[in-house]
């Protein structure tokens, strides 16, 4: 069985920097991986400020999906940050509105 298919989430826009470096930790730190549609979630609603049913609509989704896109980009940064990983911001599952 395969499965439902994903739905397009929809970005405004691409943002202008795909990643961000920790200082003072010597070596080379890990990576987190954190998605375009992810990224716009975070962006939409701790950025500008959406109530996440807004933001969904915004991104051209259920709430629910989007609540779950949240809550996978909060628990990214908050690893990330734990461990002072990289983050990296590529792949997903989105088209760039024009």
């Amino acid at each position: 069985m395969l499965g439902r298919p994903y739905k397009v989430r929809i970005i405004r826009k691409d943002p202008a920097i795909k990643q961000f470096s920790p200082r003072g930790r010597h070596g080379r730190p890990g990576h987190t991986n954190l998605k375009y549609e992810e990224f716009e979630a975070i962006r939409l609603t701790d950025y500008v400020g959406l109530d996440q049913k807004d933001s969904a609509r915004f991104m051209d989704i259920s709430q629910q999906t989007f609540s779950r896109l949240l809550k996978s980009a909060r628990k990214s940064l908050a690893k990330a940050l734990v461990k002072g990983e990289i983050i990296q911001i590529n792949g997903g599952h989105y088209t760039i509105a024009k």
